[in-house]
């Protein structure tokens, strides 16, 4: 029922109570996928890294750096091909094994970056992983020449990576432009930076110090441990209200309160109420004096003559769907790349497809 409301574009019902009870509701898609898997798929932590020789790659330039670690590009030495080295910071290594384990379980999936290696400096034992390379353009420079169609397309990209690592049983929960590399001349896309991507199991409670702060959900934001996929899903939603509305990040919070605040102006304070008394959650009693009361904007308002020709009817439509407080009735990206929106994306992929067949 939901694939069909959303290709006819009507709106989508109001969730039943689910099995997840009034803490946590368990997701619709993809629920059980590591429970009918064996114990070796996602337990991590009895990995065996097969670490390769570190001598067979040479760092160039240094392309980037984060919290826990430093990107170089590189070249491996025996074959002359360009690579990108990500030299890991001291973490536990089980977190290290965690990533390693994600990556190879999702090796060869749609727009997933390709870990080719993992290696280890023999004297002072730090770690490096090895990926592919790809051409990437910077997002504050891509971004403000993007089209209307080119925006469609590459969010269409990132839904079908989604889609995978969930049905994979995998959350990426850092799901933000500095984690999707695009090669716009190849138009070429592919998501990143798995470090804190994590197994869901159903009714576990989960880490909520995830994902970076402009693209928290609100789950997060409220210490609602019990969260699952539709994580991802709010935070491709900031990323595509970002992008069409050109206001990158769309929600700019100084600290995390001040972030959840800055939702609370859009989506408005009753909605966020309704949430935390659907999971029984209290709000830090830091947020008396920082919340108000607000009512919902609606998308429209963020109309402007510089940004209107990205944003078409259908899009504010998914947005709606995509930021949505309460996590149990966001959009998934199975369902969202069957939204309207998409329709000159899956009519181009059926030319396409019939074309290579004939």
């Amino acid at each position: 029922f939901w694939l069909k409301a959303l290709a006819a574009g009507q709106p989508l019902p109001a969730m039943a109570a689910s099995a997840g009870g009034s803490r946590g509701q368990l997701p619709r898609l993809y629920r059980d996928v590591n429970v009918h898997r064996p114990r070796e798929y996602w337990d991590y932590e009895i990995l065996s890294v097969n670490w390769g020789c570190q001598d067979d790659y040479e760092v160039c330039r240094k392309v980037g750096r984060g919290k826990y670690s430093e990107v170089f590009e590189g070249v491996q030495a025996s074959t002359g091909s360009r690579c990108v080295v990500k030299i890991l910071k001291p973490v536990k290594k089980k977190k290290i094994k965690r990533e390693v384990k994600i990556l190879q379980n999702l090796c060869g999936g749609p727009n997933i970056i390709k870990l080719l290696d993992a290696v280890r400096d023999p004297q002072s034992k730090t770690p490096s992983l090895i990926f592919e390379y790809v051409n990437n353009t910077d997002f504050k420079t891509l971004y403000p020449t993007l089209t209307d169609q080119d925006i469609r397309y590459y969010i269409f990209e990132i839904l079908k990576a989604l889609d995978y690592c969930h049905s994979q049983g995998i959350m990426h929960r850092d799901v933000k432009p500095h984690n999707v590399m695009i090669d716009h001349e190849k138009r070429q896309l592919r998501l990143i930076d798995w470090g804190l991507a994590e197994f869901y199991h159903p009714g576990k409670e989960y880490n909520v110090r995830v994902a970076s702060r402009y693209y928290k959900g609100p789950e997060l934001l409220v210490d609602l441990q019990l969260y699952d996929y539709s994580l991802d899903m709010w935070s491709l939603g900031c990323m595509l209200a970002g992008m069409v509305f050109r206001k990158e990040p769309f929600f700019q919070g100084r600290d995390n309160y001040d972030q959840l605040v800055k939702i609370a102006r859009v989506l408005g304070t009753e909605g966020l109420f309704d949430y935390l008394d659907k999971y029984n959650l209290q709000l830090d009693p830091h947020f008396d004096d920082l919340l108000g009361k607000h009512s919902c904007k609606a998308w429209s308002k963020f109309l402007t003559s510089e940004n209107q020709h990205l944003v078409p009817a259908e899009v504010m439509d998914l947005i709606d769907r995509m930021l949505i407080y309460d996590h149990a009735c966001r959009v998934l990206p199975k369902e969202a790349m069957l939204h309207s929106y998409f329709h000159p994306i899956r009519e181009m992929e059926a030319e396409k497809g019939t074309l290579a067949s004939s």
